[in-house]
């Protein structure tokens, strides 16, 4: 099914493995198509980088406040998008929780979006991935998305998932900065059988790539003759998921199918033919047999868990549900349709169309009817099933769902409230096969001995047309933002101290963490917009006791801060250990003089923090909250073996979080200080090896070394304190 080759490899026209080639691998290196995309949106500097500006951005609902705030909080004269901008309401387009708060946001970027010249997509339209699909997404072109499954390479469009600090940097005239990547060639060959969805193929690869890392921070490069065996919904079905393998983006070379897409969506020309060269070099090669993929099942609690359906076949669902970016396309949903033809649901199954014109092709072709007389329930486009904001499954429940997520309570469950339930990730057709027959898990391919009748797509733009907000290169200063009681502005931070006490706050020893289980998904999005309210979250799911503790540090930050600042430098009831640690702060006090005792005097303007330790955090979700909370809280460093994306990385950087590595375990435990002299000095000299000393609570010091590899971009940001500083200095 799936061959791996982890050397690099030389590939003639797309198809043939050479042995050896007479170009040189730097000539055939440039001949991927990602770095042809990439090289022309570089704008080259002085340095080793690639510095990328994109043709578009695209929000939704859970992050474009925040990335607007943060621009204005940057820049205060900001008054126009640079490029199209795209704001939907996909993830929090119910307001059953938390009062008037989904409608404000929603209130609050329809403003900005006439203020500054953006596009507003309103809530249950689109789910976010397939409006860029459908009206942004062109050949040759890259998009940068606040979602982590920004993908369009399956339309000939390079699409990299961040956080919000990113777009930042795009809107305000900066670069998005990064090495030049590694490209992994995948080469498919064959063709699917009946029965067999994107979500197998999908898996599969998944399955082979995500536990080693073959891929990680590289750009998936998909070529090869079976393409042309793919409709365009199965090759973004493929596509959308390829976030979960830890890539960082993904091109496919385009074809007819591509070329129709963009005509039946009024846009033949963002068409491009795009290919690779006659002989390119990867760094890596996939080759995916698509003839021998069969249905694939991910179980609990995550997307590389996977498995055979048919080895799992003893298991009984409670729920099925088919919806978002994935799994809510129209070939997806017709297929399904098909399956329960004439069987009816032996559990509920929820159906979520990604997009009100594939709704109404699915209503004016008879799908919808036919699906709701086998008794699935249909619903408008929204994203809340794949985060645990839609179709919650009962206490000790378990739910099959084509989404692209099954981290721990992405169902909706809250262990802090003994609520445990579980979702394993399927295709389509398998889902619905499922639900025709008696509710016992079943492959599709038992059920379709050909391929689904799929009614030919047409797609109207009029319904776009008359919902939507579309403002690009219109903006009006004229308009006013419209805030809601939700909405707050960032707190000011503080500039990088040039010495830190950091308490640890929390220490986590799973394999991996992901961005959920470092702030929430769900009802704590209800909270996006304010700051100091989402913070109170912060790990709630994974140590209820963080929050405590980094709050306890932030008020001895304060307290200390308040001393060294203070002409007198302790307050009257204290006394000095040396010149301005006071005894009010026993605890610090205990700590500084033990570190005098092993030689190392902490300075009167030490800045005091907390850190969170985790092996490997920030798999998954984009979302930059999972930095910016802990940086409310106090937060000015995380401690991990590695970071699990890019992307996390890059959030604790933008929000002027140090990122340090140690390879070995920590010599230090919850609650214990950590002390780092001259790090200020440290990042202005970019030095890599940073000093550190852990004390434990019964007063032992352990030196230790950490490692703090940063871009010259990276450390200016660090040592401004925060992206917001750096860009409003």
């Amino acid at each position: 099914m799936i061959t791996r080759h982890n050397n690099g490899v030389f590939i003639k026209n797309g198809r043939e493995i050479l042995g050896e080639s007479a170009i040189s691998r730097e000539i055939a290196t440039k001949n991927t198509m990602a770095q042809k995309i990439l090289s022309a949106h570089n704008k080259p500097a002085d340095d080793d980088l690639l510095h990328i500006k994109f043709d578009a951005l695209a929000s939704h609902d859970i992050t474009y406040v925040g990335v607007i705030q943060t621009v204005r909080a940057a820049e205060k004269d900001f008054d126009k998008f640079p490029v199209p901008y795209v704001l939907t309401n996909c993830h929090n387009s119910l307001c059953a929780v938390g009062g008037t708060t989904n409608s404000d946001d929603h209130a609050f970027g329809l403003s900005a979006a006439k203020k500054y010249g953006g596009i507003f997509v309103p809530p249950h339209v689109a789910v976010i991935h397939q409006y860029v699909r459908e009206e942004i997404a062109a050949g040759g072109k890259m998009v940068l998305g606040s979602d982590s499954h920004t993908r369009y390479g399956a339309l000939g469009t390079m699409g990299f998932g961040e956080g919000g600090g990113e777009l930042v940097k795009q809107i305000l005239g900066r670069t998005y900065d990064i090495p030049q990547p590694e490209v992994v060639g995948v080469k498919l060959t064959g063709a699917p059988r009946p029965g067999v969805g994107p979500q197998d193929v999908a898996l599969a690869l998944i399955g082979e790539v995500f536990a080693d890392g073959f891929v990680k921070n590289k750009v998936l490069e998909f070529f090869g003759p079976g393409i042309a065996n793919l409709s365009m919904d199965f090759r973004m079905g493929i596509d959308v998921m390829t976030t979960e393998t830890t890539c960082l983006s993904s091109i496919w070379e385009t074809d007819s199918k591509v070329e129709e897409f963009y005509a039946m969506h009024g846009r033949v020309r963002d068409y491009v033919a795009i290919s690779p060269g006659d002989v390119a070099y990867y760094d890596g090669l996939i080759e995916i047999n698509l003839s021998e993929v069969v249905p694939m099942i991910a179980m609990p609690f995550h997307p590389s868990n996977v498995h055979k359906i048919e080895d799992m076949e003893a298991l009984r669902p409670d729920q099925g549900v088919i919806a978002g970016c994935a799994g809510g396309l129209y070939e997806s949903i017709c297929g399904a349709a098909e399956i329960l033809d004439g069987r009816g649901v032996a559990m509920p199954l929820s159906v979520y169309p990604a997009s009100q014109p594939m709704y109404l092709a699915l209503m004016q072709n008879g799908v919808t009817a036919r699906l709701m007389r086998e008794g699935a329930i249909l619903k408008t486009a929204f994203c809340g099933p794949c985060f645990g904001a839609g179709d919650v499954p009962r206490n000790g429940g378990f739910s099959i769902r084509h989404v692209t997520r099954n981290f721990p309570n992405r169902e909706g469950s809250k262990p802090n409230m003994n609520q445990s339930a579980e979702v394993a990730l399927m295709d389509a057709l398998s889902i619905a096969a499922t639900a025709a027959n008696g509710g016992v898990l079943t492959p599709a391919t038992r059920v379709l001995e050909q391929n689904a009748n799929v009614p030919k797509y047409f797609f109207e733009a009029e319904v776009y047309a008359k919902s939507i907000y579309k403002g690009t290169d219109k903006p009006d200063k004229s308009v006013e933002l419209i805030y809601g009681p939700g909405i707050r502005d960032w707190p000011e931070f503080k500039p990088l101290g040039e010495n830190l006490l950091l308490q640890v706050a929390s220490l986590i020893t799973d394999d991996v963490t992901t961005t959920d289980e470092l702030i929430p998904s769900g009802e704590t999005s209800t909270f996006r917009s304010n700051p100091y309210a989402l913070a109170e979250h912060t790990l709630s799911r994974k140590d209820p006791e963080y929050v405590g503790r980094a709050k306890q540090s932030k008020e001895w930050a304060r307290i200390a801060q308040a001393c060294a600042d203070s002409s007198s430098p302790c307050p009257p009831k204290g006394e000095c250990l040396h010149d301005c640690w006071c005894k009010d702060i026993p605890v610090l006090s205990d700590a500084a003089r033990v570190l005098q005792n092993f030689g190392q005097t902490i300075p009167s303007d030490c800045a005091v923090g907390s850190l969170v330790y985790a092996r490997k955090p920030g798999d998954g979700s984009a979302r930059e909250q999972a930095a910016s909370c802990q940086r409310v809280l106090g937060g000015l460093a995380n401690i991990a073996i590695e970071y699990a994306t890019k992307r996390y990385r890059s959030n604790l950087i933008n929000w002027g979080m140090l990122p340090f590595i140690l390879p070995e375990n920590p010599p230090f435990e919850v609650e214990d200080f950590i002390y780092i002299p001259n790090i200020r000095s440290a990042v202005e000299k970019r030095e890599e090896k940073i000093p550190a000393f852990a004390v434990s609570k019964n007063g032992a010091v352990t030196p230790f070394a950490l490692e703090l590899p940063l871009t010259p971009a990276e450390a200016e940001i660090l040592l401004a304190g925060c992206l917001i500083n750096l860009y409003s200095s």
